[in-house]
């Protein structure tokens, strides 16, 4: 008589095992969770850009991450939702604030 289990149970159980350790995932938009929200800081616009200034914008806008766009500056397409942008001007005046 075999003793060990036929190695398809063996692994049916080890792939149960791994689903039930999994995590629980978090409801999206939920506070603190780094997504930005573009909102609040729509009144810095036609404001100078100052290290200062930006980094309030992030924490107004609850953005995780942030990115100053200069004039012609080349940026990757990709979207982020915790990155608040900042787009300026060549005289350093915020022209657009948006998430992404």
């Amino acid at each position: 008589m075999n003793r060990f289990p036929p190695l398809p149970a063996l692994l049916a159980l080890a792939l149960l095992g791994g689903c039930a350790s999994s995590p629980q995932p978090q409801a999206p938009g939920a506070e603190g969770d780094g997504r930005c929200d573009a909102e609040p800081v729509q009144h810095l616009v036609e404001q100078r850009i100052t290290t200062e200034l930006a980094e309030q914008a992030r924490k107004l806008s609850g953005a995780a991450q942030l990115r100053v766009v200069h004039p012609n500056q080349s940026v990757t397409m990709d979207y982020n939702p915790q990155r608040l942008n900042i787009d300026i001007d060549d005289a350093d005046s915020i022209i657009r604030l948006s998430c992404g």
